[in-house]
């Protein structure tokens, strides 16, 4: 099935509003027994809890999540407004501060911003297109040239159980290895490949899961203190920034399960930074990409490959260093 009819199945089945609400699901097991799988024309709708996943016949796979809900299961209150076809919630802090994000009729995001306790407007995520139209999923892929790489490999993708905190926020404020011809959107930057290796990240292998499980354990919980560290100060400096944190797995299991896996794996993490380093909700963004990139070439269990990257987007979302 061509890309362009996937995304036009995933619009036309209304499947982000009928996303089950996040949590209430501890193991992939509790997951498993609570999928919902049905046949629309040419691609098979799985919804499961927090997340939809859309399969074509081409096993081309996509997930999406509730944009909100890591916010509400951070234990923040929001307020939700319906006009023109979009959804806008607002979550308020105790100290008066706002964070809004508003999605489309699809639960597609198209803006994060942070009002501040005097209203002036920060804004996080900008996710429209340049031509205001609804994108196919085949154009939001971006094709682009491999750049020679000039600095070391172990300096391109950084693991942080060998860094320390000035090397990880070297890593993730360091520009663009390749010049950006323009800005992108966020679904650009979540579904290419090319477009995010042009960011150096951090390989967070001070964090791994046991199979088939999302859940953190208090003393790797503790070991994101030097992370979260690097991200607050790349925060004082520049308050919009934007980080991405990529959920993985290793090869062992169905496609529909490491998806899904590598998502709340991300997902986790992000919930980690917030909750006990003080890392804004809205500076990070999550995405799954099940057993796509290997860290060890093995189709064996890997603790290794079960584990999540760090980079910023924020160049990239907003076309800095372009040509």
């Amino acid at each position: 099935m061509a890309a362009s009819a996937l995304a036009a199945r995933l619009r036309s089945a209304g499947v982000l509003g009928g996303i089950m609400a996040t949590q209430g699901a501890d193991r992939l097991d509790d997951v498993r027994g609570r999928r919902e799988e049905r046949r629309e024309g040419d691609v098979t709708i799985i919804r499961e809890p927090g997340r939809t996943i859309i399969r074509g016949d081409d096993d081309r796979y996509v997930i999406r999540r509730d944009e909100d809900q890591r916010f509400r299961d951070l234990g923040w209150q929001g307020r939700t407004e319906r006009r023109d076809g979009e959804t806008r919630t607002v979550f308020e802090r105790p100290d008066g501060t706002r964070v809004v994000t508003v999605t489309d009729e699809d639960g597609r995001l198209i803006r994060r911003t942070r009002f501040d306790r005097d209203g002036r407007e920060v804004v996080i995520i900008d996710n429209t297109r340049r031509d205001g139209g609804r994108p196919s999923f085949a154009e939001e892929v971006v094709v682009l040239e491999q750049p020679p790489l000039r600095i070391p490999r172990e300096r391109y993708v950084v693991d942080a159980d060998q860094a320390d905190e000035r090397l990880i926020y070297e890593t993730i404020m360091a520009p663009p290895v390749a010049p950006l011809p323009r800005r992108y959107t966020l679904d650009e930057v979540r579904y290419s490949p090319d477009l995010r290796a042009r960011m150096r990240s951090v390989d967070i292998d001070t964090i791994t899961f046991e199979t088939g499980s999302w859940e953190v354990s208090q003393g790797q919980a503790q070991r994101l203190s030097v992370i979260a560290a690097s991200i607050r100060q790349a925060l004082q400096s520049s308050p919009n920034e934007v980080f991405l944190v990529e959920g993985h797995t290793d090869a062992v299991g169905p496609d529909v399960d490491n998806l899904s896996l590598s998502d709340r794996r991300a997902q986790s993490v992000g919930e980690i930074l917030t909750r006990d380093f003080q890392v804004p909700p809205e500076n990070l963004t999550t995405q799954g990409y099940g057993e796509q990139y290997l860290k060890v070439n093995t189709q064996e269990a890997s603790r290794e490959n079960r584990r999540v990257t760090l980079r910023r987007i924020t160049p990239l979302l907003t076309g800095q260093n372009q040509q």
